[in-house]
């Protein structure tokens, strides 16, 4: 079989995926191209290619999922061949088929290989036939309310519902009892229609404790299909994965030898091509059924790389030309132990909502063995509400599972972002965690340890407001000589920059005010560090100024610190009228009252979709709906009123 021609490689997709794939691209002399929306027109992955192309438009709908516009853009640019990265079109069966149609060269598998796993309920059918133990459930063709109150009755409550064309969280309810299933049903086929284009949904038992292990395999177009170890995705929240890590802790040789056999033998029983995971629930005798598999790269991958020192990009692409397999299965190694976490742009303090804004602060952790950052920002970049909200991944790779572990905890110590919210003090305190150090894991990990995981804000201590009142104090005034800790210039005070030995600052960090009273300083900024000495141990705050704003590292988290007038401030509290505020960018999926409708506390008022996911945003207190002041299909902003209530 001849090698087809490839120079020149497309990335359908955005963010840290398109950047990782054009790395691999790159290194293996080829060039790379980038689409984009006009959302996207900056965005990093536009910056890292050789070629860009806009795709126009802003949501997804408009843009990245339109095949006919990735297929003249691969026309225009000359590129041979389109990877998909994952999301998107990644696993649409009629986009590997145009690309086929045009001429070039899929980086996935077989459409043929799509359509017979990208249905969850085909799937299983089919692992029904080859005797893989299944999870009990209902994936028929009969969508309606009944049907599935009948199946769900027969399975027994908890139960889950899945978008059968979709995956990543996204589609899926858990239903506690049948008095939620309507509303659960109608929000999952909502999210399902909007994220994947196809509203159908399968059932299947709740399964507690469950340990989500996953299968990595791959193939080559001449019959040869291996696996490369597996992966424990178990830490997950909405079922979508936060940490993965490989190997699976725990599991024995036979085990890992049983499943990888059996998903081998999923991927041949489809004639299956390239990469692909084949993703299971393990129970705590070991027994385990199959969930589904994605016919593509996963977002884990790299902790796969990093126990086998493999490149899955480069695999992909010498697959795509023809060339066999480079190993066999006897040959695959597994060397240490690798941790991945991704970092979000959310707010763990307020139900994880989807946060948009720019990245005033950007400050990736330093490079050395065993790190490794997938990004697709960088500092002053722009997160819109179009898009999924990951900012990109930290990967640890230790000789075994306490020095990953211990890495990627140092890794997530260095890691600064100032500007919007995100979940790094959640990922750091999950890591952290003895629990998580112990390797006891399941998917009710996040849930249990909860109060831990997600501590209620407590009030900042005096240091903090001396140690940032002087940081703030000298970060007003350049230093002259910050390449010499010796110099009389390297230290800011009071009367170096014209003021008094003794100043005042009124500063306002995360809610808080306070005055604060300064002296002739003792501690000194230096490389944007504030050094704080005491009892002979000097500690180091990273403090970064970003117009009127200064960025303060302390004990874990970066502060925002401002300043305020507190003569204006006096008297200023104003009368906040009953109602409900968008709590970030989005669209008006659905309202769900009237004017003149009384509603309970709790009750659901309006359906916003933010960042493909909806959420139901609901009274805060009992009343009556005064006005709507929205409709549906609108975009909103954070803080737009939307509901007035009485």
């Amino acid at each position: 079989m001849s090698a087809p021609h490839l120079t020149s490689i497309l990335v359908a997709n955005r963010g840290e995926i398109a950047c990782r794939v054009m790395r691999t691209a790159k290194e293996l002399g080829l060039t790379t191209v980038a689409v984009h929306s006009a959302a996207d027109r900056d965005a990093r992955h536009c910056r890292e290619a050789d070629l860009c192309v806009d795709l126009g438009g802003s949501k997804a709908a408009d843009s990245y999922l339109k095949i006919d516009k990735i297929i003249a853009a691969a026309k225009a640019s000359g590129a041979q061949a389109i990877h998909p990265g994952y999301g998107f079109l990644s696993e649409n069966a009629g986009f590997a088929r145009a690309i086929e149609a045009a001429g070039l060269i899929f980086l996935g598998p077989p459409a043929s290989a799509i359509e017979a796993m990208g249905s969850k309920s085909a799937a299983k059918a089919l692992m029904e036939r080859a005797g893989v133990p299944l999870v009990p459930g209902y994936h028929g063709e009969d969508q309606d309310l009944e049907t599935f109150r009948v199946a769900a009755e027969r399975i027994g409550y908890p139960v889950l519902l899945k978008a059968t064309a979709g995956g990543g969280g996204k589609g899926m309810k858990v239903v506690e009892n049948v008095t939620q299933l309507a509303e659960a049903l109608a929000s999952a086929q909502r999210e399902a229609l909007s994220s994947f284009g196809d509203a159908r949904m399968l059932v299947e038992k709740y399964v507690l404790k469950p340990r989500h292990v996953e299968i990595q395999v791959f193939a080559d177009q001449h019959g040869n299909c291996l696996y490369l170890n597996e992966r424990d995705c178990s830490i997950q929240r909405r079922h979508q994965k936060v940490v993965e890590e490989a190997p699976a802790p725990g599991l024995n040789a036979a085990q890992r030898q049983a499943m990888g056999e059996s998903a081998v033998r999923a991927a041949q029983a489809i004639g299956y091509v390239g990469a692909g995971t084949v993703e299971f629930l393990l129970d705590a005798r070991g027994d385990f059924f199959f969930m589904e598999m994605n016919t593509r790269l996963q977002v884990e991958h790299p902790v796969t790389e990093a126990i086998t020192g493999l490149d899955l990009v480069a695999w992909q692409i010498r697959v795509a030309r023809g060339e066999p397999l480079p190993i066999t299965q006897a040959e695959v190694p597994l060397r240490g132990h690798a941790i991945e976490v991704r970092l979000y742009a959310e707010d763990p303090g307020n139900d994880f909502l989807p946060q948009t804004g720019r990245l005033r602060v950007y400050r990736e952790s330093t490079a050395g063995t065993g790190r490794r950052i997938d990004s697709g920002v960088s500092e002053g970049d722009e997160v819109s509400p179009f898009y999924d909200p990951m900012l990109g991944k930290l990967i640890a790779w230790g000789e075994d599972r306490e020095q990953a572990r211990l890495r990627l905890l140092a890794m997530l110590n260095e890691f600064a972002i100032g500007g919007l919210k995100t979940n790094l003090s959640f990922l750091r305190r999950i890591i952290a965690h003895p629990a998580f150090a112990a390797a006891e894991l399941d998917t009710d990990f996040i849930p249990r340890y909860q109060e831990q995981l997600l501590p209620p804000p407590q009030a900042l201590p005096p240091a903090f407001w001396s140690a940032a009142g002087e940081a703030f104090r000298q970060s007003l005034t350049p230093h002259v000589r910050d390449d010499d800790p010796d110099s009389p210039w390297a230290t800011s005070s009071g009367l170096r920059c014209g003021l008094p030995a003794q100043t005042l600052l009124a500063l306002e960090s995360n809610g808080e005010r306070q005055v604060v009273t300064l002296t002739t300083p003792s501690t000194a900024m230096r490389h944007e560090q504030l050094i704080v000495e005491e009892d002979g141990v000097q500690r180091r705050h990273l403090a970064l100024r970003r117009e009127d704003t200064l960025y303060f590292y302390w004990e874990g988290e970066l502060h925002t610190v401002t300043r305020f007038d507190p003569v204006l401030a006096v008297g200023s509290g104003h009368d906040s009228q009953g109602g409900l505020s968008a709590p970030m960018n989005g669209s008006v999926v659905r309202i769900l009252v009237v004017p003149g409708q009384a509603v309970a506390a709790g009750t659901a008022l309006v359906v916003l979709e933010a960042m493909k996911m909806e959420h139901s945003l609901r009274a805060p207190h009992d009343g009556v709906v005064k006005s709507l002041f929205c409709q549906e299909g609108e975009m909103v902003n954070e803080g737009s009123v939307l509901v007035a209530l009485e």
